[in-house]
């Protein structure tokens, strides 16, 4: 008895025969679309910053606050504190509650570097800030010199680089 193959089965294994060769390039080629669109997502990102525009960078101010919270933030992190007066008493806002100042930074592992974390930089303590303040005139600000921390009160004569620690976050 001669067999025979019919067309279709022919078709068939030739068909076959041509995904074993395409199969692997075809998932070859997915894979390196989607990494190549993976990481032009991750390159992007870095340019994408905001201006400093909305800072008065001609002007700083320096302040003192007791710290209610540091805010770490892969782009900047923010410090956020209630202005004291040079007595150490918090200076009141027109509804009566202290009065709050959010100063941005460097990143958080910019600033971790220079030794500014949340187990570092705790509620309560006295800071020191000179910043940029915003053109708004919004209580918020860009950092413009060094952070000093002066413990848990107010020292006498203020909270200074010679009553501190002296911490140099980096620019943002």
């Amino acid at each position: 008895m001669v067999s025979s193959v019919s067309p279709v089965n022919e078709h068939t294994q030739r068909k076959t025969a041509e995904d074993v060769v395409t199969q692997p390039v075809r998932g070859l080629s997915w894979f390196l679309a989607f990494t190549g669109f993976c990481l032009t997502g991750v390159m992007a990102t870095p340019a994408a910053h905001h201006s400093f525009a909305m800072y008065d960078q001609t002007v700083t101010r320096t302040m003192s606050g007791k710290l209610v919270r540091l805010i770490p933030g892969s782009s900047h992190s923010q410090i956020v504190f209630d202005l004291m007066d040079a007595e150490g008493k918090t200076t009141p806002g027109p509804d009566g509650k202290p009065l709050k100042w959010q100063v941005e930074l460097g990143s958080a592992a910019n600033i971790a570097r220079q030794g500014v974390t949340v187990k570092t930089l705790t509620p309560g303590t006295v800071v020191t800030v000179t910043l940029y303040p915003q053109r708004n005139g919004a209580n918020q600000g860009a950092i413009a010199g060094p952070l000093v921390l002066c413990g848990m009160t107010l020292p006498a004569g203020g909270c200074t680089p010679q009553t501190g620690t002296v911490m140099k976050p980096p620019a943002n």
